[in-house]
């Protein structure tokens, strides 16, 4: 999904009720029921100072400016802090944020991966990492090469590129940037971890090698069939050189579709792309990439996922493929039904969560919040369901910990209106401060949730380092580190001042994301166990759920009220529950409020 031009996309989309169905097993068995770790590579750490993008770099990407002043932003600065290159401009924050480089590259995820492994998580899905001049890279200069700014040798890498023909797999090479992504693949694997690229299918950006020979050579252009051209320069017909843009955006030339999905040539070179990563250098997909996050789904033609879902599995059986869906849930059913995805990003669930934990005077009973949950894991199957990514928040929407400082807003589920909304630029009433302890404590029970409840739960990098931030482009902060000094947040978008927010690792805060993903590896009901609702009380908004799984049961205990909460059902009479953590036994037991309590048997 891309980051400015959506925030007026999918207004008003509401949850259907559509009855479940039985459906027969077509997902990976690896990847249902763990935890998820999304990266923003430019944002998550600059390990190789060396390979900094320059203002050249950026040629072709919004705001389209390569000749003011430019350096590699400080990683530790106060985010809406005009730096005094940006002030030479005489531009906004706003377009500068769009200009700003960080430098995050992947040796700076590489030296990352063992802070990523003690957090607990089981699988990356990293934001796109093919050559692009963009800070998000959704639009992508070509789908074979990483981004010569993630690696070590920039201009060598260019210089390489630039002898290959594109048509011809057999004149590809293997850059440094290249070489140093199967780095990463092959430590990840290491780990015991996996990994996921973000496919961007439907169109390329407008310097991609493809669209500069259309535009050069029209149609002599050997590419010429390939994106969506309403007319071509002609002097005779008195017409002008012009296609169609993903969304109308002119820098994201839109792939040509028929009635077989994407047209020939995009396809053709879409597989050989999609194999490079998965098989590389045919030595094995054990070297290669676990599966695929496929950007803006919704604008690909089904035939096109149908058949590329069955080259993905030629090339590894047990790959795994989610979808960018912002849908309600009759309309996600035909991506789900085992000839295209095996999940997607669950953004039904996050509009579900929100409606409960967030908004307080306008949030849902705990009745509605639990018939919406049945609903939403039932009718794609439990197959299915296991496999969704059950998220809070992403590169897309603003951060969980500023989602919970701005309660009772417009409500998440209504997703064009709120993505406006929850923009600092759109909306000057939007809380971007530093959430207080109880925000935080609200952030804390939902991220327990995540852990606790039924699917594969996703945490958007920094989450558990206390990120804050409206949404795009402010969710993309760069990481908060243990090990850095960062000035505190003390300007406002309008370059006032007000009281400083410290910026620092919330070692608590991690420790708690840290507690419950190993909660859930520990007990094997929480990863694969059936769901079975327990209690559902709206008047103390009180709910209690159990996991099963075999012989083993967990039973938990939330109390969303803003007061003590005593539970002593007639279940835990027996004695045979105990909390997990202190492994005391309980006939009876109060749960604070806005907290949870976790028991077992």
């Amino acid at each position: 999904m891309q980051y400015i031009f959506r925030s007026f996309f999918l207004a008003g989309l509401l949850l259907i009720s559509v009855s479940s169905m039985a459906q027969k097993s077509f997902t990976p068995e690896w990847s249902k029921g763990i935890v998820w770790y999304q990266i923003f590579p430019e944002r998550f750490n600059n390990g190789d100072p060396t390979n900094d993008p320059n203002a050249e770099d950026q040629d072709g990407a919004y705001p389209f400016n390569t000749t003011s002043p430019f350096q590699i932003h400080s990683w530790t600065s106060d985010w809406y802090q005009l730096q005094p290159y940006e002030q030479q401009n005489g531009k906004d924050i706003y377009y500068n944020l769009q200009r700003r480089v960080y430098g995050g590259d992947l040796q700076g995820v590489i030296n990352k991966l063992d802070y990523i492994k003690s957090l607990g998580i089981d699988a990356i899905y990293m934001t796109p990492i093919f050559w692009s001049p963009s800070s998000h890279k959704y639009d992508a200069l070509c789908y074979h090469h990483v981004d010569p700014t993630f690696g070590p040798d920039p201009k060598g890498d260019i210089a390489l590129m630039e002898k290959e023909n594109p048509l011809d797999v057999k004149t590809w090479v293997w850059t440094k940037a290249d070489l140093l992504a199967l780095k990463l693949i092959k430590e990840i694997h290491s780990r015991n971890m996996r990994i996921i690229f973000d496919g961007v299918f439907n169109h390329m950006g407008v310097k991609s090698f493809a669209f500069r020979d259309v535009e050069k050579n029209q149609q002599a252009s050997p590419y010429a069939d390939w994106f969506s051209v309403k007319s071509w320069n002609d002097a005779a017909k008195g017409t002008t050189f012009d296609y169609n843009g993903w969304f109308g955006v002119k820098t994201l030339p839109e792939f040509k579709e028929d009635n077989h999905g994407i047209v020939a040539g995009p396809k053709q070179y879409i597989f050989n792309a999609t194999k490079r990563w998965m098989n590389p250098m045919d030595k094995g997909t054990k070297d290669g990439i676990d599966g695929w996050r496929l950007d803006v789904a919704y604008d690909v033609g089904h035939p096109f996922w149908k058949d590329w879902r069955k080259w993905v599995r030629s090339i590894n059986p047990t790959a795994y493929m989610t979808a960018e869906l912002v849908y309600p849930i009759n309309e996600t059913k035909p991506y789900l039904e085992g000839d295209e995805f095996d999940a997607t990003m669950n953004y039904n669930f996050a509009f579900i969560m929100h409606d409960f934990f967030i908004q307080d005077k306008t949030g849902s009973t705990v009745t509605a919040f639990d018939a919406r949950l049945k609903e939403l894991r039932e009718v794609f199957g439990n197959d299915v369901a296991l496999n969704m990514q059950n998220l809070m928040n992403s590169h897309d929407a603003t951060r969980l910990a500023s989602a919970v400082a701005n309660p009772d807003g417009l409500k998440f589920g209504d997703w064009g209106k709120y993505f406006n909304w929850s923009q600092k630029s759109n909306n000057k009433d939007y809380n971007a401060r530093k959430p207080t302890a109880s925000q935080i404590q609200k952030q804390k029970l939902i991220a327990a949730f995540q852990m606790l409840y039924l699917g594969s739960p996703m945490i958007f990098y920094g989450d558990e380092a206390g990120i804050w931030g409206g949404n795009d482009p402010d969710c993309r902060k760069p990481m908060i580190w243990e090990d850095k000094t960062y000035d505190p947040e003390t300007y406002n978008p309008d370059q006032t001042r007000h009281e400083p927010d410290q910026v620092a690792f919330n070692k608590e805060l991690f420790k708690w994301y840290q507690k419950f993903m190993g909660l859930r590896k520990t007990y094997k009901s929480l990863q694969l166990g059936d769901y079975t609702t327990i209690e559902k009380n709206d008047i103390q908004r009180f709910y209690a759920f159990s996991r099963k799984y075999n012989n083993e049961e967990v039973l938990v205990l939330i109390n969303r009220s803003e007061k003590p909460v005593q539970y002593n059902s007639a279940i835990l009479k027996s004695g045979s529950y105990k909390d997990v953590f202190s492994k005391k036994t309980f006939k009876s037991v109060t749960i604070q409020p806005m907290d949870l309590v976790v028991l077992f048997k």
